[in-house]
């Protein structure tokens, strides 16, 4: 997702110096017709890198545009991502139905974000079958256009299992290309998917490729009936029954699918009030106590540069911080005034009976022993979430 960079020393190769020289010229484009010749030389350049595996003259070129704070970088960015997650294929025999032979086809990879949390493991991993065809008749009743063919991955993803960089996004993209232009799913191998650590609040992804002829509406918003407010009731209403046996024991909220990367930033930014608003639930039932019986305390953390909010939890007549959930900051989001104002409607919201916000800046910490964060206590120092004894059993110590 894009987040901010961070300032690497690295020597510019013709590559990279051919990204710059391009996206600058996109960046200062003042027409579409213009646009259109950038693009076209970018996207060029685009393919070849991701195909040669090099993910270092992207990102060193991102990094210089970023720098400089130019038009150039989010044109850059825009359309390497564009370049990962989607596709024009041509036609060839046996591939779509006759209406569409000798036609070029769209291809998009997305993403179906769930927001999830259990005082338990939050499972991931192989999705077995009836599961999956389940979630397939879904999609395509309530998310995607008729003409639409889909190719599933047969994995529920935590995002450690997330493609890392655009290199592997591109390569899954084509990996389930293959599928959807049959219409079937994609068996993935978990024993090469890295482990996932258990948190308290989470989130799980379901990733696919989606077929449709070129120009044709891709997803059912697209449709003069429909609109993404109707889809997600509907989705969240027919494809949450067929994907809650995936997630036992947990509560979970199933947001938009949509395109790869707009749906995973979408699912960053609205997992953090879910985060608040799982934590006071887990608390407020282990702890048998209404929300209004906690404190919040709401810091700000630095690293270089302000990295995170962290919020501490205690109970509202003692210091002891009792749990923690960290607020990153997102995509261009900077040391922002009104984020700390955010933090607070979010836990007010949800009926926490106090709220402080402390307004001088902490030190990312982390703890020695476990790795944990740190999280403010009232007297504004960053210490260990501890539950009371008789609660801290084996439980996740903190939210992603």
């Amino acid at each position: 997702m894009k987040r901010s960079r961070i300032a690497r020393r690295v020597k510019q190769t013709p590559d990279t110096e051919q990204l710059i020289r391009l996206a600058a010229g996109l960046g200062l484009s003042g027409s579409r017709i213009e646009d259109a010749f950038w693009e076209v030389r970018l996207g060029t350049l685009i393919d070849r890198l991701l195909e040669d595996g090099d993910e270092a003259a992207l990102n060193t070129a991102l990094d210089q545009l970023y720098e400089d704070k130019d038009r150039a970088y989010d044109a850059l960015s825009y359309l390497i991502e564009a370049r990962c997650e989607s596709r024009n294929y041509p036609t060839k025999p046996g591939e779509g139905s006759e209406n569409n032979a000798n036609k070029e086809i769209d291809l998009l990879l997305f993403v179906a974000p769930i927001l999830a949390w259990s005082r338990f493991s939050i499972p991931a991993g192989t999705i077995p079958e009836p599961q999956l065809a389940n979630a397939r008749v879904q999609l395509q009743a309530h998310v995607f256009a008729e003409d639409v063919r889909i190719g599933l991955a047969d994995f529920l993803f935590s995002p450690d299992q997330l493609p890392q960089s655009y290199c592997d996004t591109a390569a899954l993209t084509e990996r389930l290309t293959k599928s959807a232009l049959h219409s079937r799913d994609a068996h993935l191998d978990p024993g090469q998917m890295p482990e996932t650590i258990s948190f308290l609040s989470d989130t799980r992804y379901l990733l696919g490729v989606a077929a449709v002829p070129r120009g044709a509406a891709l997803f059912r918003w697209q449709k003069e009936d429909s609109g993404r407010s109707e889809v997600l009731k509907q989705w969240r209403s027919q494809g949450g029954e067929a994907l809650r046996p995936l997630l036992p024991g947990c509560a979970s909220e199933l947001l938009l699918p949509q395109a790869y990367h707009a749906g995973c930033r979408d699912a960053d930014r609205l997992s953090r009030p879910y985060s608040l608003r799982a934590s006071v639930a887990y608390l407020s039932t282990t702890l048998n106590l209404t929300a209004a019986g906690l404190r919040a305390v709401i810091a700000p953390f630095y690293d270089q540069r302000m990295e995170e909010y962290r919020i501490g939890f205690t109970l509202r007549n003692a210091n002891e911080v009792i749990h923690g959930v960290v607020w990153p900051l997102l995509d261009a989001e900077d040391d922002v005034a009104d984020m700390a104002a955010q933090i607070e409607s979010v836990l007010r919201d949800i009926d926490v009976g106090e709220v402080a916000v402390l307004d001088h800046r902490l030190t990312m910490e982390y703890c020695d022993d476990c790795g944990a964060p740190l999280y403010p206590n009232p007297e504004g120092e960053p210490v260990h979430a501890e539950l009371p004894e008789e609660q801290a059993d084996a439980v996740p110590r903190h939210l992603h």
